[in-house]
């Protein structure tokens, strides 16, 4: 059976993409079902900072793996990637075609490959997560290049999570931290893969705009209930982009200008990672949704 993944830079219209997709799946006679990959939208509460589509919006098709964890819990991919695939063998099990969506490139590759992880130590792993809250993530990426250079240049110096998971699994094994995908021929399953692309210029407009668009729909509402939630306890969501910027704004330490400035600037250096992660994957002429469709169904029929 053929899975569908629409994958892309945030703001080049994923969303609505699959919502196209399940539409014409259902004027064929079938169903679709959506399968999130946007480790934010994991988070109950999250959803005008990461533009997640409203119930209206899903047009009455079922989505998996939205609002499953709380915002003071840590996602992790290989949790995530469980549950994909349980969601994934759901789907095909009722008969319908599973439409993978989202621009989280480890999370969507987790599922589309044959991924294995590293082993894990929570004491180590703590252990680095405190150090990198003393130090910070330039001197953990240091660290990092002194074991493993290649990691440390894939990663960079700002993703303190995951250059802690690197040192983690290194310490570990004695061995490289593995950055990126799998060859591709280890797809691990029939795949339409459509990376959706938007000019440079264009997208660049796109975000700028939602960012603002985000300050005027409510994000700093948004923001006070999720502190109130939690959200500073835990590692991941609060870190989220536009998020911790909102509880700077909040706490005085920057004004409501300056936090869309950092937004906006941190929301096209994440596009352009984004880019440059899907660019990876194999080439696939993008499709109408009519044909994405009929091949999907036809899958489900032979």
């Amino acid at each position: 059976m053929t899975l569908i993944a629409v994958v892309g830079a945030t703001g080049t219209g994923k969303t609505a993409r699959s919502i196209a997709i399940a539409d014409a799946v259902a004027a064929l006679g079938a169903r679709a079902e959506v399968v999130n990959c946007d480790a934010m939208q994991l988070y109950r509460g999250m959803d005008v900072g990461t533009a997640k589509a409203t119930e209206a919006e899903r047009a009455g098709h079922p989505h998996h793996l939205l609002d499953v964890l709380d915002p003071w819990q840590d996602a992790a991919v290989a949790a995530y990637r469980e549950a994909a695939l349980a969601a994934v063998a759901g789907i095909e099990a009722r008969g319908a075609v599973p439409i993978l969506v989202g621009g989280s490139g480890l999370y969507a590759s987790s599922v589309l490959y044959d991924f294995a992880f590293p082993a894990t130590d929570e004491a180590l792993r703590a252990r680095l997560e405190a150090e990198l809250t003393v130090t910070g993530a330039a001197a953990m990426h240091a660290r990092l290049e002194a074991v493993d250079p290649a990691a440390a240049e894939a990663i960079g110096p700002h993703n303190g999570r995951r250059l802690v998971r690197a040192l983690e699994a290194v310490t570990l094994t004695g061995e490289p931290f593995r950055v990126g995908l799998p060859a591709e021929e280890s797809l691990a399953r029939p795949t339409i893969i459509q990376h959706e692309r938007t000019p440079r210029d264009e997208l660049v407009q796109r975000l700028d705009a939602r960012v603002e668009r985000m300050w005027a729909e409510g994000m700093l509402d948004e923001v006070r209930t999720l502190r109130e939630a939690g959200i500073e306890r835990g590692t991941t969501a609060q870190q989220a982009i536009g998020y911790r910027q909102a509880l700077d704004q909040l706490d005085g330490r920057i004004d409501e200008a300056e936090a869309i400035a950092r937004t906006q600037a941190l929301t096209r250096r994440y596009a352009r990672r984004q880019v440059s992660w899907f660019q990876r994957y194999p080439a696939a002429e993008p499709l109408p949704a009519a044909e994405l469709a009929a091949r999907a169904v036809g899958s489900l029929e032979a």
